[in-house]
């Protein structure tokens, strides 16, 4: 076992472990960035919300003010990695554009500081990529969490907090890249407008596609907490985005569960996924969209018995 890991060491495990590149990295503010991964191999063919594998050794460098880790000499050498869905920049220019096209994955990663079981291993490590760094990404792109069940008519509403956007931005150029006839609506609540790193893209789409609506909301901006605010809205969130009426004034018409697909990504509060206790459904103490929404007519996902409600667990 090699006692300390020389620089030279590290190119080795490197060499070993990598087989991909950062082609590109935009960091957003310090906790959020957006990188494009290249592979070394050809991309695989894949659909708009699935994920894949990024990973890092335990020998690479992590973000200074992050939990403190303490590792063996052994544990230095193995590779921490963690699935990500799949992002999209949407535009090239002015030009549409889908996820992979260019021959790369783009990927929308917060930094996690600390976490509750064991310090965070993956993000402090990622956020000090700079361009041309070398890291490891999955072979396999998988996941079932994609647009099959939406016909060309359909409207679709894509629901997300934070990065949980990441999918629908894939989704979201796939089906305006086959010209999809139905309406199409995301929303994504974040706490400042600074999270908000897709914006004017967004913007830009929506000028471009009469069927398309964008819905940013916040939660910690002046406006949100301030009741003395002169433009006051108070916290923002997509529960109540639903239940106000808001979503339906925003889309200008009334939700029809018979044509629509609605796909939620993010905080699992906000999703709500029922269990099912002696043959009952039980909503989560929190009231999440899928408990609005089924009780106006949708239905979840379950095993062996697809609705029209679409959600990713994502942590």
């Amino acid at each position: 076992m090699q006692d300390t890991f020389s620089e030279e060491y590290i190119e080795k495990l490197r060499k070993r472990h990598y087989n991909a590149t950062v082609s590109r990295l935009r960091l957003i503010h310090d906790e959020l960035m957006v990188i494009n991964i290249q592979p070394d191999d050809p991309l695989p063919e894949f659909q708009g919300g699935q994920y894949t594998i990024v990973g890092l050794g335990n020998w690479e460098p992590r973000s200074p003010d992050t939990q403190v880790e303490h590792l063996s000499e052994s544990e230095r050498e193995k590779l921490v990695k963690r699935a990500y869905s799949i992002s999209c920049s949407l535009l090239n220019g002015e030009n549409l554009q889908t996820a992979g096209e260019r021959g790369y994955l783009e990927f929308y990663i917060a930094l996690v500081r600390v976490a509750d079981k064991k310090p965070p291993a993956l993000t402090p490590r990622l956020f000090q990529l700079q361009e041309g760094a070398r890291l490891y990404l999955g072979p396999k792109i998988t996941g079932h969490y994609t647009l099959e069940a939406v016909q060309d008519d359909d409207d679709v509403l894509f629901l997300a907090t934070g990065t949980g956007e990441a999918p629908h931005n894939a989704m979201l150029a796939e089906l305006l890249s086959r010209g999809h006839r139905g309406r199409i609506l995301s929303a994504v609540c974040v706490r400042y407008r600074s999270d908000l790193a897709y914006l004017e893209t967004h913007q830009k789409l929506t000028e471009q596609f009469a069927n398309y609506s964008y819905c940013p909301m916040t939660t910690r901006e002046p406006e949100n907490v301030d009741t003395s605010h002169p433009n006051f809205v108070g916290k923002e969130y997509l529960q109540e985005f639903i239940s106000s009426g808001k979503l339906e004034g925003t889309l200008g018409y009334d939700l029809d569960p018979a044509r629509t697909h609605v796909y939620l990504c993010g905080n699992p509060a906000m999703i709500g996924i029922p269990t099912v206790e002696e043959g009952r459904k039980v909503y989560p103490e929190t009231t999440g969209v899928i408990e609005l929404l089924e009780g106006r007519g949708f239905a979840a996902d379950q095993t062996g018995q697809p609705g029209n409600i679409h959600f990713e667990k994502y942590w």
